[in-house]
């Protein structure tokens, strides 16, 4: 693309085409901000159905106010919420806006998968999602702050603080090797100790089949990553 091929396209026509937020959106995503990024205008219908899928997500387009509930968002929803605000925090901190980007999207896909504009959607999860999105897409953040019920601009609202406890999983699932290879898996508290740990594996089903008339020489446990089993 150049201007001497007469095929150029004009940051203007991308505007006039798509708005001024799609295309910032569009430029952050594109890649690392020290890096060559080739320019590929197909892909920034990507991100303006990001952008519609943002707003859907908040205003029913019948009657054009906020759909969202005073309700607490479950527990999956705050790990999920928590855990893009940490990570696009530290993304937006070290000017690394293409994943940043990438974080929202998978925030934004997530709400339309658990929520579906039913008018569900937890207020502290949409208002947290506009504040991380505004720093991208100013205008349209904006616009969905406003219809949130807020008189004031954004722009003087403190970012979110994302919470490391309520990021975190609640339950983890740790393979587990017989003689070298993976035979089962079990799901056990995060913070479980090494016991509690010991308990739940074998109080599985799928241990007693696999240990029945044998001896069972080590039942060695990793923390957080694996149980060994070796069978004599």
């Amino acid at each position: 693309m150049g201007k001497s091929l007469k095929n150029s396209v004009s940051p203007d026509e991308m505007y006039d085409s798509f708005g001024a937020d799609t295309l910032r959106v569009y430029e952050m995503a594109m890649g690392p901000l020290d890096a060559d990024r080739p320019w590929h205008t197909d892909d920034i219908v990507g991100s303006h159905r990001f952008l519609q899928r943002l707003w859907r997500n908040i205003v029913d387009e019948a009657t054009g106010t906020a759909a969202v509930s005073d309700s607490e968002p479950d527990a999956e929803a705050t790990r999920a919420l928590h855990r893009t605000i940490l990570a696009v925090r530290a993304d937006y901190a070290g000017l690394r806006f293409n994943t940043a980007v990438a974080r929202l999207i998978e925030l934004t896909n997530f709400v339309s998968k658990r929520y579906g504009g039913s008018g569900g959607l937890p207020r502290a999860l949409a208002e947290a999602l506009v504040l991380m999105v505004a720093p991208l897409a100013p205008h349209i953040a904006e616009e969905l702050w406003s219809r949130l019920g807020h008189d004031g601009s954004l722009a003087l609202r403190p970012f979110p603080q994302g919470d490391a406890s309520l990021a975190a999983e609640s339950t983890v699932t740790l393979p587990v090797q017989v003689n070298g290879k993976v035979r089962f898996t079990v799901d056990v508290p995060a913070d479980a100790d090494e016991q509690t740990v010991r308990d739940l594996v074998t109080g599985h089903e799928e241990y007693a089949r696999h240990t029945t008339d044998r001896t069972v020489k080590r039942l060695i446990v990793v923390p957080g990553r694996i149980v060994n089993i070796a069978l004599g």
